[in-house]
């Protein structure tokens, strides 16, 4: 009986380990080399990091991540579809397998991570929840919105924050919260509130959309820590792996001085770090399903980070953020990369 016991529980764990295997088998790359096409859930509309214009061409931070990834499975930055979701049902959807990745200018907290069946790859842009108000009401502080009435978008972080912010501080205010961006812009620039909060970065891109965007002003305080970025299942670790290392290529890359003018000539290179970046030395892709050229074509079809970023938020574009944060760590900034080695 001893015996009998021994033996069913031994079978009863090796299933739950086949079912545990299963379960973290590699399935998303297969899917999207089937399809011939990465689903990248987006933002429904948000400058510099991910807008359609008239014809339906995507442009953004974000957007070009998502093209880096279909450009290191497919060798052409092209095939992506692109999936508008609102902040409220942008998880669901990855979670339900409506898209294959989220680069949507999502903030990594602690809740997220561990509750929803999510990982977060990485951070892509470093920001901070600030505040935006009319230049006329003479205010130069968010200490001094005592009162005030505020603006912010429903399931996001920024509600939370700005309820923290306003108790730590002893003020007083009223929110006037909307469920999609677009809602809560218009309100405030139709002058339903004093104030509009969200994340820096997106008041500098929601300012451009105001009908007298120089009557405006962003307040100097950073009130949270907002670090965005890509999001997957956490059932597929090839795939994680695969997403988290599209950013630290062109990071590399960037710190190597490996740009798409250049890559061609960089083949080249004797420099070992560039040789293994660009797949001319060791298999390094074959870890996470790609070729060893995966890190080429990357920079080859979108470019390296810093390029990415001057070109969709950064001084060649019209909201000229300035790199801080997201600099490199050899600059003084946050960016950083595990070598490939």
């Amino acid at each position: 009986m001893k015996k009998f016991m021994a033996a069913a529980v031994a079978g009863f764990g090796f299933a739950l380990a086949a079912a545990s295997a299963q379960a973290q088998a590699p399935q998303t790359l297969a899917q999207v080399k089937s399809r011939g096409m990465l689903n990248c859930g987006s933002n429904t509309g948000l400058a510099g990091f991910g807008v359609p214009d008239g014809q339906g061409n995507w442009t953004g931070l974000d957007v070009e991540f998502c093209r880096a990834i279909a450009a290191t499975v497919f060798n052409d930055p092209t095939k992506v579809k692109f999936i508008p979701l609102s902040a409220k049902d942008r998880f669901t959807a990855l979670q339900s397998g409506e898209v294959d990745v989220l680069v949507r200018n999502s903030t990594w907290t602690m809740s997220r991570d561990t509750a929803l069946g999510l990982q977060f790859t990485g951070v892509n842009y470093y920001d901070g929840q600030g505040f935006m108000i009319r230049k006329k009401l003479g205010v130069t502080s968010a200490l001094q919105l005592n009162g005030a009435s505020v603006c912010t978008q429903q399931g996001t972080t920024t509600e939370l924050n700005l309820a923290d912010f306003f108790r730590a501080n002893n003020l007083k205010y009223e929110v006037v919260a909307f469920a999609s961006a677009d809602e809560t812009v218009k309100a405030y620039d139709s002058g339903r509130c004093d104030a509009f909060t969200t994340d820096a970065s997106g008041l500098y891109a929601e300012r451009l959309k105001l009908t007298a965007p120089d009557d405006h002003m962003v307040l100097p305080e950073i009130i949270s820590k907002e670090p965005l970025g890509p999001s997957t299942r956490n059932n597929d670790s090839q795939w994680f792996g695969l997403v988290k290392w599209v950013h630290y290529a062109m990071l590399n890359a960037e710190e190597l001085g490996v740009t798409k003018a250049n890559v061609d000539e960089m083949l080249k290179s004797s420099n070992p770090e560039i040789k293994r970046l660009l797949g001319t030395e060791g298999k390094f892709g074959e870890s996470i399903g790609l070729t060893t050229d995966w890190a080429y074509r990357i920079i080859k079809h979108v470019g390296n980070y810093g390029e990415s970023f001057e070109r969709n938020v950064g001084q060649g574009s019209l909201l000229k953020i300035a790199r801080g944060q997201n600099a490199l760590w050899t600059k003084g900034g946050l960016q950083y990369a595990p070598p490939v080695r």
